[in-house]
């Protein structure tokens, strides 16, 4: 049979006669492989480089606004106070839609990540509705710059920028700057811009807004399905929110030759350029963002306002732990199908994940792979065994190295752990690294990098295995490779844990009703193992659920939200807990704790 002819002349080849279809497409492949050999070779051979980024300088910090998003309002409102504190102004870009979404794809690369097109279209979304408002392009490039994440791991987070870069050309917006700060580097900056200056003030007050952007994140979720009168939790925490901004914004910046004894300010000021005289000042600068008055001031107006919030504890909620990619995991809207919104509909108790839990694995990540290393370092690079001296000085090196990575682990999860504590201490602990990474091991290696690498794992197991959960749902984007890594370990995991309700959940722009189906059959599975736990944990009093209203009724203790409840091993739901306290209370096996709300609180309330 003939080969099969084109009837239309092909595009560029209006002069040509026809010509078979498989031997103009061997031409064409034919011609780019050609074209692929030769790149680079010859006078006229062009490398790729990096696009050089327009600079963002310092002169420009009174007419240049910050864009930044893609974490949750409580996150990105803290943040942005921070940027205001030092100088900066700054703009928080809408939760991605499906709109935005659409955006990305239209303007971005196929194969890409469902965070990325939500996130990128999200962006250029902005800019449009900034040149629809009547805002010229040129003043859009000149006085805006996008501030995020970069990467350069083996997921497709390391493409990000160069993402970011090509749907801004293809949708009108050439030469818009992003400026990153790099996943591998540790929190530093990336650009090397220097508009954007990570001073001691901006990285401190950066440090302090992530943590209690986690706290109130989490405390939110564990508040809002006790509250009593619907609504107040969410108007109580954004008032709570405002005050923590006020208070990041407005703070006095520590200055040494202002905050410091007489004397020693004069010290200072005859000795202006000597070296110590800045160290001082970052020091003092450090203890004022940590311990000054300011801080703990603010932290117990918004305990006692939220000490007005009056809960519930006898709803049976199942407790469903959320894990997952970064993003999928911590965004609140169409980029995983507001699926928070959906389990507390459901009559769910969500437990999210911190963003500090991310921060000490890769602090715990830098630390093991140099013991990893040292061996090797150890084998290729050893002096001679009578090199005394060198034998000490490096194994000296790598302890302080450790020691460094150690003590920052430490100061990170200390401070975290001091404010959650002066929040009343709602929100959880953060988990031990190692822990999470042992329960990992057999299942998934610590070292397999791409995005929360052994962390899923972990997260899923150490959940389960202390019964802190009803259910884990692992939420990740359609084709996310290192999520389906960690997928193909839980299967084996579930199998040794048959105890375990897991159900991951791939998003995507569409296909919302069809998510929300499979959850709620495994919720169904999660409210039933609630149930039961309750049931249990009311029969075991020997008393019925009236006695224990009434109990409560008659002590309003039990409603406030900072009672110290405590938690029974073993026990996981709210309720289940609360029946065995007031058990105990009734039978006088433990006392009523008394917890004074502070006049201000009282006065907030009426």
């Amino acid at each position: 049979m003939s080969a099969t002819r084109i009837d239309v002349p092909l595009a560029g080849l209006s002069n040509r006669p026809p010509v078979p279809i498989e031997e103009e497409i061997r031409r064409k492949i034919e011609a780019e492989r050609q074209r692929l050999t030769n790149a680079g070779n010859g006078p006229h051979g062009k490398h790729f480089h990096r696009p050089v980024e327009r600079a963002f300088t310092a002169e420009e910090r009174d007419k240049v606004t910050i864009l930044i998003g893609g974490l949750t309002w409580k996150h990105e409102k803290v943040m942005k106070a921070v940027f205001e504190a030092c100088g900066y102004k700054c703009d928080v870009l809408p939760t991605p839609n499906v709109a935005a979404f659409q955006l990305g794809k239209e303007y971005g690369n196929n194969g890409q990540c469902n965070p990325t097109y939500f996130t990128v279209g999200n962006l250029v979304q902005y800019l449009q509705l900034l040149e629809s408002a009547g805002v010229p392009k040129r003043e859009i490039l000149d006085n805006y710059v996008f501030f995020t994440a970069g990467s350069c791991g083996p997921c497709r987070f390391g493409m990000y920028e160069s993402e970011y870069r090509l749907a801004l050309q293809n949708a009108g917006f050439d030469g818009f700057r992003v400026l990153l700060f790099q996943q591998n580097d540790g929190i530093q900056a990336a650009s090397g811009e220097p508009g954007l200056k990570f001073t001691v003030d901006f990285g401190m007050g950066m440090f302090n807004a992530l943590n209690l952007g986690d706290i109130m994140n989490e405390m939110i979720f564990r508040i809002r399905p006790f509250e009593v009168n619907k609504g107040q939790t969410d108007r109580v925490f954004k008032e709570s929110v405002d005050t923590l901004c006020a208070m990041l914004k407005e703070r006095k910046p520590f200055e040494d030759h202002e905050d410091l004894p007489a004397w020693l300010s004069k010290q200072m000021a005859a000795h202006k350029n000597a070296g110590w005289e800045k160290v001082v000042n970052s020091l003092g600068k450090v203890w004022e963002h940590l311990y000054g008055r300011a801080y703990k001031e603010c932290l117990q107006v918004v305990h006692d306002h939220l000490a007005t919030i009056e809960v519930d504890r006898l709803r049976v909620k199942p407790v469903v732990k959320i894990i997952g990619e970064f993003w999928a995991q911590i965004t609140e809207g169409d980029g995983n199908f507001n699926m928070f919104a959906f389990l507390e509909r459901e009559g769910a108790q969500v437990l999210v994940e911190p963003i500090a839990t991310w921060i000490m694995y890769m602090m715990y990540q830098v630390k093991e792979r140099w013991r990893e290393k040292k061996p090797l370092d150890d084998k290729y690079h050893r002096p001679a065994w009578w090199e005394l001296h060198k034998h000490a000085v490096n194994e000296l090196n790598f302890r302080k190295k450790l020691a460094g990575i150690a003590v920052g682990e430490m100061i990170y999860s200390r401070q975290y752990h001091r404010a959650v504590d002066a929040l009343g201490g709602i929100a959880h602990h953060l988990v031990s690294q190692k822990e999470m990474a042992d329960l990992a091991m057999p299942f998934y290696n610590q070292f397999a990098r791409g995005g929360e690498g052994h962390l899923e794992v972990g997260k899923n197991i150490y959940y389960t295995k202390h019964k802190l959960c009803h259910m884990v749902l692992a939420l990740k984007p359609f084709g996310c490779m290192p999520s389906t890594q960690s997928d193909g370990a839980q299967s084996a995991v579930a199998n040794a844990f048959k105890e375990m309700i897991f159900l991951p959940i791939e998003t995507s722009g569409e296909g919302e009703i069809n998510a929300h189906s499979r959850v709620q059959m495994a919720l169904g599975e999660a409210k039933v193992k609630a149930r039961m736990e309750f049931d249990q944990a009311l029969k075991s009093t020997g008393k019925s659920l009236e006695q224990i209203k009434s109990y409560v009724a008659d002590h309003p203790e039990l409603r406030q939200l900072f009672y110290p409840m405590p938690h029974r091993e073993g026990v996981t739901g709210m309720a289940a807990n609360f029946v065995l306290h007031v058990n105990d209370l009734i039978n006088g096996r433990t006392k009523l704790h008394r917890v004074p709300i502070q006049a201000r609180a009282l006065a907030t309330a009426s």
